[in-house]
């Protein structure tokens, strides 16, 4: 019996990327904001380090995370004097709703070098998809300030729409049959969080990984703009180094830097290469 195999050889078709951290909310500061004041209102002490370990995924999944956190649920035990259960998840996760809400409609600013992406994808006939750990509602809040600015999305995937969120593939797979795409070795994820790389690696895709924009550094774009030179340098650095252990096929700055990684893609594509 024979078995034929054929490769991928065609355009680069799609480029799918997180929102916060990535493509908007330079430092993906509003979550942070809503998880930090979420835990604050029930008497816990809640790290920024902490609030961003889960990064990426769902926010009722992140809150559970935070949960068993064994500092965390520690303390939970001492000042509710039982440890965390599912009905404490629901409750926290409806006080999260309006948190996160309000901090996104602060956060709408494009990521410097997002409308220059646009228009190149255009040019190149690539189309431009976003996936995100947020739910629809917090979604809705975001894109009228998305719009605002004319960065248009082709297709946008929540992950409480799909059965898993990340690091299943299933977000970017919903992105990919609502694009039209017709091969996920033709599509490229972006992303600034380890399991959402890993979400783009698990479809199937090409990756990459954004660091000065996102969750490995976690500073507003003003805040590392006044950093001197040697700490931003080493911040960088640290950030690259993390997110490179994600396993990205490519790790770089900000999507400004994307445009020149997507075209040494496509050559490797018509090459012959797959992710």
């Amino acid at each position: 019996m024979h078995t034929y195999t054929r490769r991928y050889t065609g355009p680069l078709q799609a480029v799918i990327m997180d929102l916060a951290g990535t493509c908007v909310d330079f430092g993906s500061l509003a979550p942070i904001q809503a998880f930090l004041m979420l835990f604050e209102a029930e008497g816990i002490d809640l790290s920024e380090a902490e609030a961003r370990e889960p990064m990426g995924t769902e926010k009722r999944e992140h809150i559970r995370r935070l949960l068993a956190m064994p500092r965390i649920r520690k303390q939970w035990s001492s000042v509710f004097g039982k440890t965390p259960e599912s009905a404490d998840i629901d409750r926290l996760y409806d006080a999260f709703l309006p948190l996160q809400t309000a901090a996104i409609a602060e956060r709408t600013k494009l990521i410097p070098g997002a409308m220059t992406l646009q228009s190149w994808l255009r040019e190149e006939g690539i189309k431009l998809g976003v996936n995100t750990g947020y739910s629809r509602e917090m979604v809705n809040v975001m894109l009228p300030g998305l719009a605002a600015q004319g960065f248009e999305l082709e297709s946008v995937v929540v992950a409480t729409e799909v059965p898993q969120g990340r690091p299943a593939p299933h977000m970017s797979l919903k992105n990919a049959i609502e694009l039209g795409i017709t091969a996920v070795q033709g599509c490229v994820k972006v992303d600034d969080t380890a399991t959402g790389i890993e979400e783009g690696l698990n479809a199937g895709m090409w990756t990459v990984a954004v660091v000065a924009s996102g969750n490995a550094v976690g500073l507003s774009e003003e805040q590392l703009a006044v950093l001197n030179d040697a700490d931003r340098a080493e911040l960088l650095a640290r950030g690259h180094r993390a997110m490179a252990a994600s396993a990205a096929h490519y790790v770089i700055d900000s999507i400004a830097d994307l445009p020149n990684v997507l075209a040494e893609i496509g050559s490797r594509l018509q090459a012959g290469e797959c992710p």
